[in-house]
């Protein structure tokens, strides 16, 4: 699965407020997610999202002229296929001043400039009725996936709804019994409610709460809906949890029936877009957000994830550098070196989030980009510089989930199950989703004891229960389903759903799952084109590197084959719990070390 797929992106500050006028009261407002006279759900464990761009600079970055070279292509042909007729690309946005900084170079990390005051948008008439309607809760999941499509093999109906019951029950008891002892935690004081920096807090559920008391009470305040709809993109992301997307969408219809084409509304359906996989809708949002303000952060950063997502590699790199130039911060400072790292720059990558860590300023800021430099290092195989930047991140919050996903990754790939198992439980249990399900499942594979293997089973039913759910709440799931489905489940709904994908976007990922898809499907010569474009530009990934050997060794090209693998596990000996295993095993079969 995708490192790091901006399914996953953390809350960032958004454009800056437009002064708003005195507001009339208003009639209490029905606030989608609240209840009528309670506080949101249960609050989740915390996780703190990165804010806003930082103000610290740091040194050496562009007063010192710092230059880092261009990365060397590789010589495959890259991925910059998009989609004929694709609406959301073509010129640059109106209010553009001119292009970025030359690509090729570092980020420029240095004081945030205040963005232009943005002109203001009419005051909206009266509204008739109330505002949207509360969220529809989470229900059990029924046998088979939302709306068609492919789906991952359970062992019965029966197996499948309890699944789905059981990740019901894994959602909201996590919400519960970390939300407890936060129930009286009022908002901010320092800051007003409608601010987005509400986001950066320790305690988003918190933060919901105190936006929908300001709701019910000022209703016509569009900033408030627009950050209320990112808390709750925000919260489906944490908790895994995506019945949160459908209040997003009302809060937002809510923010622009009050201010059409109000910045901050149009860059949260961007986020809202992008966290729910239509990556054209969340290209097209973000540049309707930056014709209006160029110098909105998020709509800056949906765009560099939309193009990333679609394949655009070229084009997603210039987006980065245009966001550098007007809003640098950790968030655009992630982004550009996730750009880097897609095209094999690793050591630019490294460097920009090595400078990022030195600007954070919050908690939130550090776990975040700690994780990240985790990652990076876990994909290189450098684990014991993986593990301290994990265990950086979770000194600035112990319940980062990404960081302690990471870990446990990190300590499967030592040696030390036990450690990892019970690392990658503690995950599953507050974010059940596909990746670190499948993950567990494996482990339990891997340490094949006494009622492991239905144990694997059930983590593998859990993703099958969670692509439903995201089915039934506007997410395309079909990557998530193709990659569990043709390790764990029915290889042909793996090549459907891989297929699927492919249709809508060209990336490495897409191309790994359908190469791998059609390769459990017996089809390895219709595979090996797509495991050569995964592999096409540059992106470091044993997994990938495994994949295209194993097709390579299925085609009868074992000199190829004994390539790819020697270089998967030399890259990452332990980049995945049976994975690993199965790739020496056919290296030693071709003659290669075991």
């Amino acid at each position: 699965m995708p490192p790091h797929t901006p399914d996953t992106p953390t809350p960032e500050g958004s454009s800056p407020q437009a002064p708003q006028a005195p507001q009339a009261p208003q009639a209490e407002a029905s606030v989608p997610g609240a209840p009528e006279e309670a506080p949101a759900p249960g609050t989740p464990e915390r996780e703190t999202p990165a804010p806003g761009a930082t103000a610290a600079e740091v040194p050496g970055a562009r007063a010192a002229g710092t230059r880092v070279p261009e990365p060397r292509e590789a010589g495959a042909p890259a991925l910059e296929t998009a989609a004929p007729g694709n609406p959301a690309s073509g010129p640059p946005v109106a209010g553009d001043p001119g292009p970025g900084p030359r690509e090729g170079k570092a980020p420029v990390i240095e004081a945030s400039v205040p963005a232009p005051p943005v002109a203001e948008d009419p005051a909206p008439g009266p509204r008739e009725g109330e505002a949207p309607v509360a969220g529809t809760p989470v229900a059990p999941v029924p046998g088979g996936p939302a709306g068609g499509g492919a789906s991952v093999r359970t062992p019965s109906r029966l197996h499948l709804v309890l699944s789905a019951g059981a990740l019901a029950v894994a959602l909201t008891t996590g919400a519960l019994a970390t939300g407890a002892a936060r129930q009286a935690t009022p908002a901010p004081a320092s800051l007003p409610v409608t601010s987005p920096r509400l986001l950066s807090g320790d305690d988003l559920a918190a933060s919901i709460r105190g936006l929908q008391a300001h709701l019910r009470a000022q209703p016509r305040d569009a900033e408030a809906w627009s950050t209320l709809a990112l808390a709750y993109v925000e919260q489906a992301r944490t908790e895994g949890d995506p019945s949160r997307y459908p209040q997003a969408d009302k809060a937002l219809d809510r923010a622009l029936e009050l201010r059409p084409h109000h910045d901050p509304a149009l860059a949260g359906r961007a986020a809202l877009a992008a966290a729910r996989h239509d990556f054209r809708g969340a290209l097209k949002y973000a540049d309707e957000a930056l014709s209006r303000n160029p110098y909105n952060e998020r709509a800056l950063c949906s765009r560099i994830d939309a193009l990333v997502e679609l394949g655009r590699y070229e084009e997603a790199s210039k987006a980065a550098d245009l966001a550098d130039s007007r809003r640098p911060g950790v968030p655009v400072f992630t982004r550009y070196a996730y750009v880097r790292e897609l095209r094999g720059d690793t050591a630019t990558a490294r460097e920009v989030l090595t400078r990022a860590l030195g600007t954070a300023a919050t908690r939130g800021d550090v776990a975040y980009v700690a994780t990240a430099l985790g990652q990076l290092a876990w994909n290189q195989g450098q684990y014991r510089t993986a593990l301290r930047h994990y265990a950086r991140a979770l000194a600035a919050d112990d319940t980062y989930l990404p960081a302690l996903e990471g870990r446990a990754r990190t300590q499967a790939a030592l040696g030390d199950r036990a450690a990892a198992i019970t690392g990658m439980e503690r995950v599953v249990a507050r974010a059940p989703l596909p990746q670190p399900l499948v993950e567990l499942g494996e482990l339990y594979e891997e340490r094949g004891g006494k009622g492991d293997t239905a144990r694997a089973r059930d983590q593998y039913a859990l993703v099958h229960a969670w692509v439903s759910l995201a089915r039934a709440n506007g997410v395309d799931a079909d990557l998530d389903t193709a990659l569990a489905a043709a390790d764990h489940g029915e290889r042909g709904a793996a090549l459907k759903a891989a297929r699927a994908e492919w249709k809508r976007r060209h990336t490495v990922h897409t191309a790994d799952a359908l190469a791998w898809a059609l390769h459990v499907n017996g089809r390895d010569e219709e595979a090996l084109p797509y495991a050569r474009r995964a592999t096409a530009t540059g992106y470091r990934s044993a997994s990938f590197r495994y994949h295209r050997g194993m097709i390579e060794r299925a085609a009868g090209r074992p000199d190829r084959a004994r390539a790819s693998l020697t270089a998967a596990l030399g890259l990452n000996p332990g980049f995945a719990p049976l994975g690993a295993r199965a790739a020496r095993a056919a290296l030693a079969s071709l003659g290669g070390p075991e």
